[in-house]
């Protein structure tokens, strides 16, 4: 228990057990979607392939939104974090292993489905759990930490593909192994110190008074994660197919090693970051800059005549977005202030993470056959150009 009066710190061992665990979700997805599902996907769907992602992606993306919502409610009702994450994992585990006994693509696309419900019945609840554990005035390195969780995933899918160390056969046995390893300490180690104020009920309202609704912070917040994930998973989705069109001799290891240099670097950026702005009490100020410059790096995909310049302009981009999502996941804990109801709204912010993965499909079908990928990057620039505004006008709050 945290000492009235005393310091308002939670336990770093328990903040370090909580990015690993964090890192878990991030060791799931990333090489399971980035490699090997569009590798998997020219093998069953041959030149349809982009096509036929889109249309994986768009029905994982509605099973993530309804299991991110459905299960933090339950969390919430039940005040069982831990219990929701075991099954999750447990869950997610086994439909990884399940996935290459798919043999046709809407055999792929059903567990696919299946896996994404399970992947949120254990991301939703863990993220509540930072709402119920770490206070504002560590939101900074929390959100610095949780810039290890998309180094993490990008460095285990370098290992899966690293020429002669993992048989293709045993990728995803490999990955589901990673997962559990990352994900297990915490719910077996992790204690966390207790603030009475981040897990207190809501005041009683009176007879007949409404609920409160959504704040300006809240919206904007959202709004602004929204437009940045729609030109993320963009990237996410069709990297493979991006860095294919610029050099089609680019091996599986390289595209793997270019993204996991990309989000390394965002580590430090993203602690010191975060560390700035616990220290100076500016919470939002690193998400304009870092969102001013991932829309940069997206023009200069856009405009970029040569291999090498394409490739640096990526980095630019994926270090400055991992840097705004990692820090934009723990300040939204600091606008959520009802306890009994933060795993349902963290779900709601959740769709900011899987409606792109709705939008951006059709998105990048009707732009990229007619005009290029460089016009979709331009587009994609322009919306987040406009998350910028959204933070930069925003007041500050605690």
């Amino acid at each position: 228990m945290a000492e009235p009066g005393g310091p308002r710190r939670q336990s770093l061992p328990f903040l370090l057990l909580y990015a690993l665990a964090a890192a878990g979700g991030a060791i799931a997805y990333v090489p399971f979607l980035t490699i090997w599902l569009p590798g998997r996907m020219t093998q069953l769907a041959g030149a349809a392939d982009v096509q036929m992602l889109g249309y994986v992606t768009f029905f994982g993306a509605i099973a993530a939104s309804l299991g991110g919502i459905g299960f933090g409610w339950l969390s919430d009702r039940t005040g069982n974090r831990r219990g929701w994450v075991l099954t999750g994992l447990a869950l997610t585990v086994a439909l990884l292993l399940a996935v290459p006994l798919a043999q046709d693509i809407w055999r792929l696309v059903a567990i696919i489905v299946a896996w994404q419900l399970a992947l949120n019945m254990m991301l939703g609840p863990l993220a509540a759990w930072a709402g119920d554990s770490v206070p504002d005035a560590q939101k900074g390195l929390l959100g610095g930490l949780l810039a290890f969780s998309p180094a993490l995933g990008a460095w285990s899918g370098a290992l899966v593909t690293w020429p002669g160390l993992v048989p293709i056969e045993a990728r995803l046995l490999v990955i589901a192994a990673l997962v559990a390893v990352a994900v297990l300490p915490v719910l077996l180690l992790g204690r966390p110190r207790a603030f009475a104020d981040l897990t207190a009920p809501p005041p009683q309202r009176a007879a007949g008074e409404s609920a409160p609704r959504p704040t300006g912070p809240a919206v904007r917040m959202w709004l602004a994660r929204l437009l940045v994930q729609i030109a993320e998973a963009a990237l996410f989705a069709y990297l493979y197919f991006w860095f294919r069109s610029i050099d089609p001799d680019m091996h599986d290891s390289e595209k793997a090693g270019l993204f996991s240099i990309a989000l390394t670097l965002a580590v430090p950026i993203a602690l010191l970051s975060g560390r700035w702005a616990d220290r100076h009490d500016r919470p939002f100020r690193p998400l304009v800059v870092s969102a001013a410059v991932s829309g940069l790096g997206m023009v200069g995909m856009a405009l970029a005549a040569i291999p090498d310049a394409a490739k640096a302009s990526y980095l630019l981009f994926g270090i400055a977005t991992t840097v705004f999502l990692s820090l934009h996941a723990s300040q939204t804990l600091r606008i959520l202030p009802r306890s009994d109801r933060r795993g349902r709204d963290l779900g709601i912010f959740n769709l900011t993470n899987t409606v792109p993965s709705l939008i951006m499909p059709w998105l990048t079908i009707s732009l990229v056959p007619g005009f290029g990928f460089d016009a979709l990057f331009l587009l994609l620039a322009g919306l987040t150009g406009v998350a910028v505004l959204l933070l930069a006008t925003m007041p500050r709050t605690r």
